[in-house]
């Protein structure tokens, strides 16, 4: 932080030339995503496309250059992900006492490991189960014709959602730790939460059902475990303080 680290000024300044540092970092590896960004089209075409759609298409003369100047940004972002989250750790880290700082690396660990789950989820098993799906309204009249645009924006979406939905057992450990809400009370309201779950999976996924419970039923099972581990976490807090109290 500068000298002024408590003015509003220098924590300005210090926001400054972090989201500076994320920026640069962004652009040195965006060539490097274009270069990368047929190879990853390729897997996923492979991947998640059957027999009956091996190809893609494109529709309009510069499609496939904008796709991939997108999908290079989004693999710039990727690639640099451990260091933009250096950057901002240094960036919170004068700010934290030392049990917070330690507090935030576990969180940091654990909302990382769960959106990158989600999205091997999505792609290893959603994606292609989807596409088989979708193929299979083909017939001798109606065959697929998909577009690349369509297909990587389809898939950009879901793995987004997957990552975001994935966070579930993150939320409820947050909601009981502080004191939000009460690992009983989410207990009761597992009817509410099943409605929740289902209206935001049908806001993140395209408008069929498939996606929507593809989503639904995993975000469901990490909300099951977010609330087992906040039982877990209550009790413990609660002996805790009891100890704490009768010192």
């Amino acid at each position: 932080m500068p000298d002024d680290g408590n003015s509003l000024i220098g924590h300005l300044t210090a926001l400054r030339k972090t989201l500076l540092r994320i920026l640069v970092m962004t652009a040195v590896l965006c060539p490097l995503g274009y270069w990368a960004a047929p190879y990853v089209i390729r897997f996923l075409v492979r991947w998640c496309l059957p027999e009956s759609a091996p190809v893609l298409h494109y529709f309009s003369p510069m499609e496939v250059f904008l796709v991939q100047l997108k999908l290079a940004l989004v693999l710039a972002l990727v690639a640099g992900y451990p260091w933009n989250i250096v950057q901002i750790w240094r960036f919170l880290k004068p700010a934290l006492y030392r049990n917070e700082q330690g507090a935030f690396r576990i969180w940091a660990a654990g909302i990382s490991v769960l959106f990158f789950s989600g999205a091997a989820f999505c792609i290893g098993l959603i994606l292609p189960l989807l596409m088989k799906f979708s193929a299979s309204f083909a017939n001798a009249q109606v065959q697929p014709v998909i577009g690349l645009a369509a297909f990587l924006d389809l898939a950009g979406w879901l793995v987004l959602a997957f990552g975001i939905m994935f966070q579930a057992p993150v939320l409820v450990l947050i909601a009981v730790r502080f004191g939000i809400i009460s690992a009983d009370s989410l207990a009761a309201g597992r009817p509410y939460a099943a409605v929740g779950i289902l209206i935001l999976a049908a806001l993140l996924t395209p408008p069929d059902i498939v996606s929507q419970l593809l989503l639904a039923v995993p975000t469901w099972l990490l909300f099951e475990l977010g609330l087992l581990l906040a039982r877990r976490a209550e009790k413990k807090y609660s002996k805790f303080n009891e100890t704490d109290g009768e010192k």
